[in-house]
């Protein structure tokens, strides 16, 4: 599918991986909404990046939050033919430590956000794009792309929370690849490993460099253009389906 005149619905949309997604679909020539929790700063992406983009604030686990911005969308676009699930939260606990077990709450959240979130959202976009005229000479309909995490894989000691919610997201990937594959629609999932996203930007070289000491190559944290470019790779490749793709200069994490 060609990003040209489609329309994306981008989670997580007012900073990090999917502002860069938002930046590079609109030069593209895709129109955006960015639905994110943070109203301020969604309204001031929303200025600096002009025509073309629209956006709503809210919980990507709330139904009516996400049923609201769907509508919106659709009242300023027409349709939603890609969705990019950017959205999501951190939080490490041990699950036993000094203070006890981890607070069964702060699991729950977690997974709520990160994995209740992301279904939550991508069934109510697919909704919308079942119903589109085919894209193109496969029938493609839409395109879902998910947001996982190299945690899903190599959780590290406190992530028990986070890698659950992260290896939700890559173990649905396939089913919904296969639930959605008669409607044309096709369901991909990234699982990024360190970049420089707004939480790194800031921290101190103590932080950043024993993780570029374990990164392959390039030694180095990963660029969010760089990852707005493998989406758009996933949009483009219509052979692309039901698959999670590492994206981290082959780092492996080890236990802590």
């Amino acid at each position: 599918m060609e990003l040209s005149d489609k329309t994306a619905f981008i989670t997580g949309g007012a900073s990090g991986l999917g502002l860069a997604t938002a930046r590079n679909f609109l030069a593209a020539g895709a129109k955006v909404f960015l639905f994110d929790l943070n109203a301020d700063a969604l309204k001031q992406v929303a200025a600096e990046l002009g025509e073309n983009v629209a956006w709503h604030a809210g919980d990507v686990a709330d139904e009516v939050a996400v049923s609201e911005a769907i509508a919106k969308t659709r009242g300023a676009f027409g349709t939603i033919h890609i969705n990019v699930n950017s959205a999501g939260i951190g939080g490490a606990a041990r699950t036993v430590g000094k203070d006890g077990p981890m607070p069964l709450q702060k699991f729950e959240h977690i997974v709520r956000v990160n994995l209740v979130g992301t279904f939550n959202v991508l069934r109510l976009c697919a909704e919308v794009m079942q119903l589109n005229e085919p894209q193109t000479e496969d029938d493609e309909r839409g395109v879902i792309i998910n947001v996982a995490s190299i945690a899903a894989f190599d959780g590290q000691t406190g992530q028990a929370g986070y890698a659950a919610s992260k290896g939700g997201i890559v173990a649905m990937t396939l089913p919904i690849a296969r639930d959605l594959a008669k409607r044309g629609i096709r369901v991909m999932t990234i699982a990024p490993g360190v970049f420089e996203t707004p939480l790194l930007a800031g921290a101190p070289d103590a932080v950043k460099e024993p993780l570029i000491a374990i990164t392959q190559f390039p030694k180095r944290l990963g660029n969010p253009d760089e990852f707005a470019v493998e989406v758009a790779h996933i949009v483009n490749c219509s052979y692309l389906n039901g698959e999670t793709i590492r994206l981290d200069a082959g780092i492996r994490m080890p236990a802590i």
